[in-house]
């Protein structure tokens, strides 16, 4: 499975065109929004110029991204929020939850309430091996720390947990591209440049 993962577009529209144009063309059967989607409550050609080119998308809400506005942007395109939710795909399990524990923005969430959404989100993948974890937020101790911003303890917790094969964050634009391993888990923050991952 070819996914195309993105975050912290921040309502550019131009970017998105040109992100759908690379999931086109790099032939991705699945787009994964990492938060920070909408630009000031804009929702205006977020998600459709990835619906206009047949994708698939998964979303899960920024610390910029109200909740509210994230499942209704997921209502008028048809797809998928999975805040506190799971899908499977071609024998992959995806979770995730959004929101970034100590951040400003509309997208409040305590580190508690962020661990209980990934706890519902994993619920949902009894007896399935390859999983996707997706947040918005880095997990505590890992590299995009450099930026200064501690990472979120409920996210480091899941994977230690959950153990996922990969976990795609963003947050943290100046560690746009970052990969590490925590245990078994490769870790990627695929930020505004977006990152095109075999699963």
């Amino acid at each position: 499975m070819r996914i195309l993962a993105a975050s912290d577009i921040h309502g550019d529209s131009r970017k998105f065109k040109k992100l759908a144009e690379q999931a086109e063309r790099e032939n991705v059967d699945l787009v994964i929004l990492c938060g920070d989607n909408l630009g000031w409550f804009e929702t205006k050609d977020v998600i459709k110029p990835f619906k206009d080119k047949n994708k698939r998308v998964l979303l899960v809400p920024g610390n910029w991204d109200s909740f509210a506005a994230m499942d209704f942007v997921a209502q008028v395109y048809g797809v998928r929020n999975i805040h506190g939710y799971s899908v499977k795909y071609d024998g992959v399990g995806f979770f995730g939850a959004g929101g970034a524990p100590g951040s400003p923005g509309e997208g409040k969430i305590t580190e508690t309430e962020l661990m209980d959404a990934l706890e519902r989100a994993h619920k949902g993948l009894n007896g399935i091996e390859k999983k996707v974890m997706i947040t918005h937020m880095h997990p505590k101790g890992s590299k995009s720390e450099f930026s200064g911003w501690d990472g979120s303890e409920a996210v480091r917790k899941a994977i230690e947990k959950f153990k996922p094969d990969v976990l795609l964050h963003g947050h943290i634009h100046e560690a746009s591209g970052m990969e590490e391993r925590i245990g078994k888990t490769k870790v990627i923050n695929v930020a505004r440049a977006g990152k095109v991952i075999e699963i």
